[in-house]
């Protein structure tokens, strides 16, 4: 190993021991940062984080009944989407049938309002299967209107609402 002479002294030195002691160095200032960083309170939000589009600061409950044709219409037409873009299935719900209202806001007024259903629907597969779907306030597109959520019992290939679409259930 060759000593090299520092230019604004006399005394030799590795220049291969400086590296480790720099990384230890830097370790120990990330260490630091990581558990003394967070000691600094949080923000509160400011007034854009808070008043930005906010037309009201609670739910009407406004939530259409289950057997609501755009309702089941949305249904039909975003499985089908869903069967055909993820599956390379050709499935379809042909029809509905006794279609009833399990639960409407289980969880009180403060939640979010869901009219949770469930009902019998015709595939065209030739099978006759259950369906739960919830109808949610302001669970449309940007909030700005209803939405849906819903699973067919055997169908549910992406597993969001498993064992057996008991997940899509209050």
């Amino acid at each position: 190993m060759r000593a090299v002479r520092d230019l604004g002294g006399s005394t030799p030195r590795n220049r291969h021991a400086a590296p480790g002691l720099r990384a230890r160095f830097a370790t120990g200032l990330l260490a630091a940062a990581l558990a003394f960083g967070p000691v600094a309170g949080a923000q509160a939000a400011g007034f854009f984080e808070k008043n930005f589009w906010l037309p009201n600061d609670g739910f009407t409950g406004n939530v259409p009944a289950c057997d609501t044709p755009a309702a089941l219409s949305m249904i039909q037409d975003r499985f089908a989407t869903t069967e055909s873009r993820f599956w390379s299935s050709n499935l379809r719900l042909a029809g509905f049938e006794h279609v009833k209202e399990v639960a409407f806001r289980p969880w009180g007024p403060q939640i979010q309002p869901r009219r949770y259903c469930s009902a019998k629907v015709h595939v065209s597969d030739g099978h006759t299967r259950p369906i739960y779907y919830s109808i949610i306030e302001d669970g449309g597109f940007l909030g700005l209107s209803w939405g849906v959520d819903w699973c067919v019992v055997g169908l549910d290939r992406g597993w969001g609402h498993p064992p057996d679409c008991e997940a899509a259930l209050p």
